[in-house]
């Protein structure tokens, strides 16, 4: 087993191979780690693991053309790669790669594995938009609420043992949902408003943690002018089931935005009639007013609902300032939605 006893033993041979050919290459090392599920603690006192997420992280934060590995869409038989088959170039630039590049193999790891390698991906100081796009990729892989036709298509166990027509537990993806939300970046607009609410969804699906659905909540709020009215179309799956659409879920939402309204610049007060044009041209007023005119949108989505209560609907038609609103059009539509089917009112 070592080299006392002459060379070419099976410690050095192995610590050789793992270093030379698994560390170097990039289907060595995801391979490798795949491996190291089903001996994962033995692995882990070997060093095996370790060294295998640090190579993968490296390896997904270094331009692949630097580690000189073949270019994505520019091979040899390519009749548009650089060379041709007998080494005669063609003038053809290579095309970049593709900064995704490395989802789908990553997204294989089991979750174990893969949260440890995005952790050391962001220690690295990867970009925020490719850990943003990889944690989708997982997460549309793993998270058949997501989708709204359900196919077990691509559907397969997050451990890696079941096979890939199969669909993971509700546990398994009320844990994978919990991981993804705990790793998004934190910066605005990173991550699609779109997918947020297609995440806060599937939240209340696998009753998450109150904590999970809160910060969800929140990232919405903090970009909400991107939202359009089928994002905030959450059904509400309370045990009262009073509305169709979860409102106070919404109201939270629009609580965020506001709040983060009022902390990157002061509310400005109502302008004056003959101030109509600037208002509108004005780029700090553009998210506000984006917002409103997205939730006059749902108030009249909401009105047909003769469960929704009059306070309820006062709180949500009031909740922005007058200045957000450059016309009341929208509102008033609402309104006579709302009394319509509310004539005791």
């Amino acid at each position: 087993m070592t080299e006392d006893f002459g060379e070419g033993n099976l410690i050095a041979c192995a610590d050789g191979f793992i270093n030379q050919v698994v560390l170097r290459h990039w289907k060595e090392c995801i391979r490798a780690l795949s491996s190291c599920a089903t001996v994962f603690s033995k692995a882990e006192e070997l060093g095996i693991v370790n060294s295998c997420v640090e190579a993968v992280a490296f390896k997904a934060c270094t331009e692949p053309s630097l580690l000189g590995w073949p270019m994505p869409n520019t091979s040899a038989q390519s009749p548009g790669g650089s060379f041709l088959w007998n080494g005669i170039s063609t003038g053809a630039r290579p095309k970049r790669p593709r900064s995704d590049w490395w989802y789908e193999d990553v997204a294989s790891l089991s979750l174990p594995l893969y949260k440890r390698v995005i952790v050391a991906m962001q220690k690295r100081g990867i970009r925020p938009e490719n850990i943003a796009g990889s944690l989708m990729h997982f997460a549309r892989r793993y998270l058949p609420a997501l989708h709204k036709r359900q196919t077990t298509k691509e559907g397969s166990s997050m451990f890696g043992s079941l096979s890939l027509s199969s669909v993971p537990s509700e546990d398994d993806q009320k844990v994978v949902l919990e991981m993804i939300e705990n790793l998004l970046p934190v910066r605005k607009a990173v991550v699609p408003t779109k997918f947020l609410c297609g995440l806060l969804r599937s939240a209340f699906m696998l009753s998450a943690s109150p904590e999970c659905r809160s910060n969800i909540e929140r990232r919405i709020g903090l970009q909400l002018e991107q939202a359009n009215l089928e994002d905030l179309l959450l059904p509400n799956l309370a045990y009262n089931l009073d509305t169709l659409y979860d409102i106070d879920c919404v109201q939270r939402i629009l609580e965020h935005f506001i709040l983060r309204e009022q902390s990157s610049r002061s509310i400005i007060p109502p302008m004056t009639s003959d101030d109509d044009e600037h208002m509108i041209d004005s780029p700090s007023l553009t998210p506000m007013m984006m917002v409103a005119r997205l939730m006059d949108d749902y108030l009249a989505e909401i009105a047909p609902d003769v469960n929704v209560k009059p306070s309820k609907f006062q709180s949500l038609a009031e909740a922005l300032p007058d200045f957000a609103r450059v016309s009341n059009d929208g509102l008033y539509r609402a309104i006579d939605i709302y009394l319509k089917v509310c004539p005791y009112i």
